[in-house]
Parts: structure tokens; C-alpha cells; sequence
């Protein structure tokens, strides 16, 4: 009897942290290798000190109060231990809890079983009739079942994956099913960053003129193309442009999207060092994101961003025949020498917004552009929603009119003040390189008061971790007046920098929870200070 007490307390604990592991694994996309890699890199998650405690002191008294009359006093005690091991941590910030969804329902049930497989087969084959070593090995495999959990989480994935293939095959024939049906004219935006704010520009633009649906949020997978498509699209035969925003980590993910969404027009937006710790180089980012151009038929449409080297030479390759760029770094002049499309002039910055002069160079035609979006990077990005929406015959008038209503992507950007009066600029969707200089310097552009940068740093930059961090150090130390990073491990490259300049060291704290800085600035701002909050890292970090 107690010892199945004692082995059913361990199997509630291994479960109860399948279910914890279960956040992070669904975080990493249950890529089962990365998981891993990030689980032996955080001792804390792949061997927990107070169960590891609880199990020796457990044994020891086990051990020690084996002999004598009481012969259940040890199981006792090694279950009051296993109890202690097996209780919960105290639950620190969670960004992004765990989404129960049916996928997460069974791998739960397949993981528990394997679990308890697992300690079953192994208390079978380890019985012995000495009380004292039954309970030494009890104690011991319950604790290696524990430990063993998120092994259990990624063996319960593998059992289910030819259900979960059946479930994807299902979804991804209905969702193509759909779009023959409605036979829109498909729009696919990729690149390293831009794509969301792209898309979102460029859904409200099109709509003047055209029903339009673009994928919600940052459903940039393909199974959460197909779930959008599915839930948004199923017997409405209305839309005429469908945008597909496509995401990739690895190489072959984007010219599977484009199996199930074959795109008629593709807009790179930027290639950078974002994902660069997946990707392993910026020409393999390079090659990922051109396998959108290469699923265009002959008859397609490309838009470029020809600022960026890695896309010119994409553009140099010569497919398709119709291909469109844009530029906000050459002249008028240097545009017709390099046979450039659209470029953007006389660009202005400032707290109400941006404004520049859009001119087509073989036509000549022009607008002048103003939005309240901000951030500089946003003109690339509008520039490429001008050139399509031209091109699929929309007035330039009337882009230009449909842009001065435009609003920023979800925490891109977006500014709002909160009831002290704090200006609170949000650009913590992702931070990468290009996006960070222009956030920091629409945090320049408020002069009065104090300017608070809160930011985590940049991550997956693999061998540019160092470098870039240390640039966006210098660059903080010239633009915040006071700044808060969170996590001291990887914002150790940022606090050097700052520390290797006359930044007042007074005014730099590293803090270890997104609440902490929160909590500082709400107890020290006042009316006509600002906070930019720059990156948030998923609860992995």
C-alpha cells in the first residue's frame, strides 16, 4: 500500500512538470532539438535544486530509520520527501502562458503515459523483497521519472506525431480547398523584419479599392496560415486579395507555405541578422526568404526593398519579368541610372510622424506622403504598399489620402500616454538592428523630461549577438537619459558598452522581471518623461 502511494506521488509530480515543460516546448514550435538545447542550457529548468534536495535528504533517512520495528516509518518519510520535491515552484512572470489547445490536450495524456510506462517497466524489473532497497530504489526511480519529464514530453510528441501528420494533412486540404474556391489574387510578404507592419499597411491601402484579407496578427506558419484560413475564409467568396505574411526558421519553410498559398505577388521587406542563430548565416536567411520570388509563375509580380544588398541581389537574378523596387536612400537622379522604381525624398521625422515625397521615376508622377505613424524604417515599408497598390491601379491620390488614417502594427511602435502623463512608446513585438536605431531615435526626438529606455536586448543573432548588442549599448547611452535592462546575461554586451561611455552610471539598472522595471518607472516618472519599451523576451529567456 505505501508503496504505491509513494510511486503514484512521483508519477503526480513528473506529470505536474510535463505540464510546466509544456509552455516552453510549445514556445519553441515542439521542435524537439532546440527544446533540448534550451533545457541543458538552463540548469535551473533541467535539474531543479529543492527536488534534487528533497530526494537526498529522503534517502538518508530512509536509510537511517530503516531497521527497527516501524517498517512503513521510511516510506513515510520518503513520501512527506517526495511531496516537498514535487510541489510547484513559486510562479514567477509568465509573458505568454501555455495555450491548452488540442494539440497541447493530447500530447499531455501521451506524455503521462509514457511516464508512467516508464517507472512501471522499471519498478518491475528493479522489485526486490529488502524493504530497505525497495525503498532506495523506489525513491530513486520516482526522483529519475521526475527529473526525466521533459524526455517523457519530447517521447509523448514522437508517439503522437502520425496523428498530429493526419490532423495537419486535413487542415491544410481544407484551407487549399478554400482559397480554389475563392480564387483571391494571393499576396506573400516575407523578410527578416517589416513583414507584419507591411502587411498591415498594405491590407488598409488595397482595401480602397479591393476586398482584401490578410493573415491576422503574426500567423506567419503554415498551419496557422491554414488555421486562418479555415476559420476567416470558409464560404466567403468575396475576397479579391488575400496577404499571406510567411515566417521561416528554417530552409523549406516558406516554399511550403507557398504550396498551400501560391502567390501571385511577393514583397521582400528586409534581409538581417534576425533569426541568425537559426539560420546559421545571412545567405542562408537570404536563400529562405527568396523561395517565396522562386514560387511566383513567370506572369508575377516581385516588390523590392533595393536598400537592402542581400535583396539587390535577389533583384540581379532577373525573375520574374515584372519586378518593382523601391529606395529611400538614392536621389531622384540615381534612381534612373539604377532603373529603380519608387523612392521616397525630402523625408521628415518627427514626433507627430513622417512625411517624405513618394515619386514614380518612369512616369514621373508624385505625392507627398504624411502619416502619424513614426520611425523612419516605416517609409521603406510604405514605399513598397505604394509601389503594389499603384501597380494593381489604384490612384496614387487616393493611397496617399487611405495612408494619413493608417495606424502602427500591435507594439510597433505605438505610442499612448498613460493617465500620470508618461509618454509610453511599445516596440516590444521584436527587436532587430534597423528597428532599434529608428525606436531609439523617436525616443530622442522627446526632449523634454526624462527618457527611459526598458529592454531586454536582442536575441537569435547568433555570432552578432556581441556586436550588435554592444552598438545598440552605445546608441542607448546617446539617445535614454536613464536605462533599465532586464536579464543579466544576455544584456551583458549592452551594460559594457554603456559603461565604456560618459553615460551616467547612476542612471543604468539590471533588473532580473519585465515587472520590476515596470514597477520602477511608474514609482519614479512623472508627467513629460517617456519609456521605450524595446523587445520582450519570451518566457524562454
Amino acid at each position: 500500500m505505501f508503496h504505491l502511494v509513494f510511486v503514484t506521488i512521483w508519477l503526480i509530480g513528473a506529470w505536474l512538470r510535463i505540464h510546466r515543460q509544456t509552455q516552453f516546448y510549445q514556445i519553441e514550435e515542439y521542435m524537439s532539438g532546440r527544446y533540448l538545447r534550451w533545457l541543458l542550457a538552463h540548469r535551473t529548468h533541467a535539474l531543479p535544486a529543492r527536488p534534487l534536495l528533497a530526494w537526498l535528504i529522503g534517502i538518508v533517512l530512509s536509510i537511517l530509520l530503516s531497521e527497527g520495528p516501524a517498517i512503513q516509518r521510511p516510506y513515510i518519510i520518503s513520501g512527506i520527501a517526495a511531496i516537498v520535491a514535487i510541489i510547484p515552484p513559486t510562479k514567477r512572470e509568465i509573458k505568454k502562458p501555455l495555450v491548452l489547445t488540442s494539440r497541447v490536450k493530447r500530447l499531455l495524456i501521451s506524455s503521462g503515459l509514457v511516464a508512467l510506462v516508464a517507472i512501471s517497466a522499471a519498478q518491475t524489473l528493479l522489485a526486490t523483497a529488502s524493504p530497505a532497497i525497495d525503498i532506495l530504489t523506489s525513491a530513486t526511480l520516482g526522483f529519475v521519472c521526475f527529473i526525466l519529464a521533459p524526455l517523457w514530453l519530447v517521447c509523448g510528441n514522437i508517439l503522437i506525431q502520425p496523428v498530429e501528420a493526419l490532423i495537419r494533412s486535413r487542415y491544410l486540404k481544407q484551407a487549399a480547398t478554400v482559397l480554389q474556391q475563392s480564387h483571391p489574387k494571393i499576396i506573400g510578404i516575407t523578410g527578416s523584419y517589416g513583414k507584419t507592419t507591411t502587411k498591415s499597411f498594405l491590407s488598409d491601402i488595397l482595401s480602397v479599392h479591393y476586398q482584401t484579407y490578410a493573415t491576422p496578427k503574426s500567423y506567419n506558419t503554415l498551419m496557422g496560415i491554414s488555421l486562418a484560413i479555415n476559420r476567416d475564409l470558409a464560404d466567403d467568396y468575396r475576397t479579391e486579395y488575400f496577404i499571406s505574411e510567411m515566417g521561416a526558421y528554417v530552409k523549406g519553410e516558406i516554399e511550403r507555405i507557398c504550396q498551400l498559398t501560391p502567390p501571385d505577388i511577393a514583397i521582400i521587406t528586409e534581409i538581417g541578422p534576425q533569426h541568425l542563430e537559426r539560420f546559421g548565416s545571412l545567405e542562408n536567411i537570404k536563400n529562405a526568404k527568396y523561395e517565396l520570388v522562386q514560387n511566383l509563375p513567370p506572369d508575377g509580380i516581385a516588390v523590392f526593398n533595393w536598400d537592402n544588398r542581400y535583396i539587390r541581389e535577389m533583384i540581379g537574378l532577373g525573375y520574374p519579368a515584372t519586378r518593382l523596387t523601391v529606395s529611400r536612400e538614392v536621389s531622384i537622379e540615381q534612381a534612373q541610372e539604377q532603373d529603380i522604381t519608387w523612392v521616397a525624398s525630402d523625408i521628415e521625422e518627427s514626433l507627430s510622424g513622417i512625411s517624405f515625397r513618394a515619386s514614380h521615376i518612369s512616369s514621373g508622377e508624385n505625392a507627398q506622403i504624411v502619416t502619424s505613424i513614426v520611425g523612419a524604417h516605416n517609409v521603406t515599408n510604405l514605399l513598397l504598399c505604394i509601389a503594389l497598390a499603384h501597380h494593381e491601379g489604384i490612384p496614387l491620390r487616393d493611397i496617399a489620402l487611405r495612408i494619413r488614417s493608417l495606424r502602427p502594427a500591435e507594439s510597433r511602435l505605438v505610442p499612448e500616454t498613460s493617465a500620470a502623463g508618461i509618454t509610453i512608446i511599445n516596440d516590444a513585438y521584436s527587436a532587430n538592428p534597423a528597428g532599434a536605431i529608428s525606436a531609439l531615435n523617436v525616443l530622442a526626438m522627446h526632449d523634454s523630461g526624462r527618457r527611459l529606455l526598458i529592454t531586454p536586448g536582442m536575441i537569435e543573432l547568433g555570432e552578432l549577438h556581441e556586436t550588435e548588442n554592444r552598438k545598440l549599448g552605445l546608441l542607448a547611452a546617446d539617445r535614454a537619459t536613464d536605462i533599465i535592462l532586464i536579464g543579466r546575461s544576455q544584456t551583458a554586451p549592452i551594460l559594457t558598452a554603456i559603461q565604456s561611455t560618459t553615460f551616467d552610471q547612476d542612471r543604468i539598472q539590471v533588473v532580473d522581471t519585465l515587472q520590476e522595471a515596470v514597477s520602477w518607472y511608474q514609482h519614479n516618472l512623472q508627467a513629460g518623461d517617456t519609456v521605450l519599451f524595446l523587445n520582450d523576451l519570451p518566457d524562454t529567456y
